[in-house]
């Protein structure tokens, strides 16, 4: 039987192998004679864009939910070697499986340095393992002793994860009977730079709002269990420290025998197949792709799930000598969470904002609530239809 095989099942690889098993259907393959695979260390789709969220129980989807029903098989472990000759991959279990085509969307990680104290006591977001440590982390502290320390958290990076970590963080520990002290750490010397001088005025005064300290053009020496360490020599009393600065491809593109870029990604083709690596699409954040003729893909669901569609289309398209389709994205978006103080909208690489506070809240909320999520309906047709290579409009 043909195996195609997908590593990943974020938002990019659910995406690709949906999008693989309806090319299958339009092409009227024989059942049976391909096999799609999805391989991931946990047997979950996480909506990880929620995790700087208190209420996580909508944001973990069984994988048995969305892909049984589509009739792509999953298998929960962890890749750990790529072969690209001998089109195989190993894991950590000590399995093998070979491929005729495969699909790399293995995500990517925050990035930790290597600073003292930070593996032992910094916390992040950028699992759902990752965010129920701080949310049981939290109400460990709340639970024990008020000190200023218990109820201070330092939130590192000033990007768009920290800051809606940073925003939503003042409420959550109110709610546990804590009087918050939040700050917001970036050696920049503004935070939201990624997000351009339109919305920074709004982000500046929504932190403000929010009543959360920021404290630029400032990076972090060290972490200890009650205390953090500034460049500046600054000492801050805090029992809790959120790693949100910088993210890296998934470290199974240093395998590949390619160049890669600072973030790690593998360069694409415009039909996401790996330049320089035969049978092998990339889709996601381990993959650079040109959105238009300027701008790459960003680190996002935005891109993540659209490229996911077309790498499963044209994996499928590709094994059986099809026509495929290339992938152009017209317009960007981003839609910044800013906690009580509502949401920033903007549109266009340079993010003009076209809509800020309640608004751009409920933009937002329908984005994490419903438009990022797969048909929940056990249902083939559902799954298929919504895997169709199409691009959504602005939302």
């Amino acid at each position: 039987m043909t195996q195609v095989l997908v590593i990943g099942s974020g938002f990019a690889g659910l995406w690709a192998a949906l999008g693989a098993a309806r090319r299958l259907d339009e092409l009227a393959v024989p059942a049976g004679s391909v096999e799609i695979t999805v391989v991931s260390a946990e047997p979950f789709h996480d909506i990880r864009v929620r995790n700087y969220e208190a209420d996580l129980s909508a944001c973990r989807i069984p994988l048995a939910d969305v892909l049984d029903p589509a009739g792509v098989a999953h298998v929960t472990d962890e890749v750990t070697g790529i072969d690209a000759d001998a089109r195989r991959v190993t894991s950590a279990s000590g399995q093998t499986y070979p491929y005729d085509r495969l699909v790399l969307a293995s995500g990517s990680r925050v990035a930790r340095p290597d600073l003292p104290g930070l593996p032992e006591f910094g916390f992040d977001v950028d699992t759902y393992d990752g965010a129920v440590k701080l949310q049981h982390h939290l109400q460990k502290l709340a639970d024990g002793p008020a000190t200023p320390a218990a109820a201070t958290v330092v939130v590192v990076g000033a990007g768009l994860t920290g800051i809606e970590t940073a925003c939503e963080l003042p409420a959550r520990l109110r709610a546990m009977g804590m009087t918050p002290r939040i700050v917001l750490v970036d050696h920049n010397p503004f935070v939201g730079s990624d997000m351009g001088v339109s919305a920074r005025p709004v982000i500046e005064k929504a932190l403000a709002d929010n009543g959360v300290e920021a404290k630029t053009g400032v990076g972090v020496a060290a972490v200890g269990p009650d205390n953090v360490s500034l460049s500046s020599g600054e000492q801050l009393a805090t029992a809790t420290v959120v790693w949100c600065a910088g993210m890296r491809a998934n470290s199974l593109t240093e395998q590949l025998p390619v160049a890669r870029d600072r973030l790690g990604r593998v360069a694409v083709d415009d039909y996401l197949r790996v330049v320089g690596v035969p049978a092998m699409f990339a889709a996601g954040d381990v993959a650079a792709a040109r959105m238009d003729d300027e701008h790459l893909s960003v680190m996002s669901c935005q891109h993540g799930r659209p490229m996911g569609r077309y790498a499963g289309y044209n994996v499928i398209s590709d094994l059986f000598g099809q026509p495929m389709l290339a992938l152009r994205i017209p317009w960007y978006v981003t839609v910044l969470d800013l906690g009580p103080a509502g949401a920033v909208y903007t549109e266009g690489w340079d993010r003009m904002v076209v809509s800020r506070g309640a608004q751009a809240k409920a933009t937002k909320q329908t984005i994490n609530t419903q438009r990022i999520y797969p048909p929940l309906t056990r249902s083939r047709a559902d799954l298929l239809a919504a895997a169709a290579p199409d691009l959504q409009a602005r939302p």
